[in-house]
């Protein structure tokens, strides 16, 4: 009774797991099956082409005036009168500074006399020279008296041309009294008053003349990415955007763009040892002297022309936990793919493509976050593409 009851049991029991087993393998199987049932997932894409891209590498810079001129006295003398307004427009030549002209004024006027004296002298000594030396042919006077009088001719001629340099130099003087503008632009403070007395060539400036329209912009490049477009350049990868000066675009401090577009006028010859930079120089116009000396910019200098260039949405690049860009692409078969490639340089909202994409290829832009490797995919284009699609 024991043994039956025994074998009951155990019968009962592998027929429970058994039938357990069976319903887990069914359950697995539908479940596979609704797997493979599962639609694609839905994804947005964009078809690469290529097309020619303008380079350009975005530089930090400051400004700095096109002309700059300290004003300093060549006299020593009192300062009568300031003539200008200080952070007005002045032009080349206008009068400045007036220092008392007396000195100068009494100076200039000796010096005439003396000079209308030498010259009175000269014509005595040169008449006498005249008749001496044709008397001296007829033996009416003696040759010491008319060498005499032509030694006295030559010294009056050396005397009336000392006089006339120093006339000239009493002039030049005088003329100093009036300070004048060495440049046209726009004149600084003034850090002398009138009363003070001023000497000449002094190492304190009285006022700083600058002329901001045009108005130049120092940027510093790297030596490396100067070689590499260098490169880029020589094995035609880039192309020169034209004949023409390089154009350059300005940012200013807050962000926005400067109205003005300027050009290239100077790229330097040497490299900063310190910095490892090389210097260069834009003339930008500034008719509104909206631009001041010493201001922060950056400028943006167009360095070539990629004819072949492939641009990425920024959205479909990402980084992978080494750091590589990548970006899912979409194969002929609708399955997806992730690839390392290579952005180097953002052109706006897309990525310049130097490796890892082909033209043609499609990239995704829009799901890209419910993606896996091999997964089969519903791509649909967006952007530029669908509204083609349209047409």
């Amino acid at each position: 009774m024991t043994k039956q009851y025994t074998r009951r049991a155990v019968w009962t029991g592998f027929g429970a797991v058994l039938a357990a087993f069976t319903l887990v393998a069914c359950d697995g199987g539908a479940a596979a099956q609704q797997a493979q049932q599962a639609p694609p997932t839905a994804v947005g894409v964009v078809t690469l082409a290529t097309q020619p891209v303008t380079v350009s590498a975005e530089l930090p810079g400051r400004t700095a005036a096109h002309l700059i001129a300290e004003v300093r006295p060549q006299i020593t003398g009192i300062i009568q009168e300031r003539l200008f307004d200080e952070g007005a427009e002045v032009s080349a030549g206008q009068v400045l500074y007036q220092i008392d002209p007396a000195l100068y004024q009494a100076a200039y006027d000796s010096a005439r006399a003396a000079h209308q004296k030498a010259q009175a002298s000269l014509a005595s000594l040169r008449l006498q020279a005249e008749r001496y030396a044709e008397l001296v042919k007829i033996d009416a006077v003696s040759r010491q008296q008319n060498d005499d009088a032509q030694a006295a001719r030559l010294q009056a001629e050396a005397d009336v041309a000392e006089t006339r340099a120093a006339l000239q130099t009493a002039r030049i003087n005088l003329d100093y009294t009036r300070i004048t503008a060495p440049i046209s632009g726009q004149v600084a403070t003034s850090t002398y008053t009138p009363g003070a007395l001023v000497t000449a060539n002094q190492a304190d400036a009285l006022t700083t003349v600058r002329q901001l329209d045009p108005i130049y912009v120092d940027v510093t490049q790297s030596s490396a990415e100067l070689l590499a477009l260098r490169r880029q350049l020589a094995q035609g990868r880039l192309q020169r955007a034209g004949d023409d000066a390089v154009r350059v675009r300005l940012l200013l401090e807050d962000g926005s763009e400067y109205t003005h577009a300027g050009t290239l006028a100077f790229t330097g010859v040497a490299v900063d040892e310190s910095t490892g930079t090389v210097r260069l120089r834009a003339l930008f116009p500034n008719p509104d002297g909206l631009l001041m000396p010493g201001m922060y910019v950056r400028a943006q200098v167009e360095q070539g022309v990629d004819r072949e260039g492939l641009l990425v949405p920024q959205q479909a690049v990402t980084h992978n936990p080494r750091g590589e860009a990548v970006a899912w692409v979409v194969g002929a078969d609708n399955t997806a793919e992730q690839r390392v490639i290579e952005a180097p340089r953002a052109i706006g909202d897309q990525w310049l493509v130097s490796g890892g994409l082909a033209a043609g290829e499609r990239v995704v832009v829009e799901g890209t976050q419910k993606l896996r490797p091999g997964a089969v995919v519903d791509p649909h284009p967006v952007g530029a593409d669908a509204a083609a699609g349209a047409r």
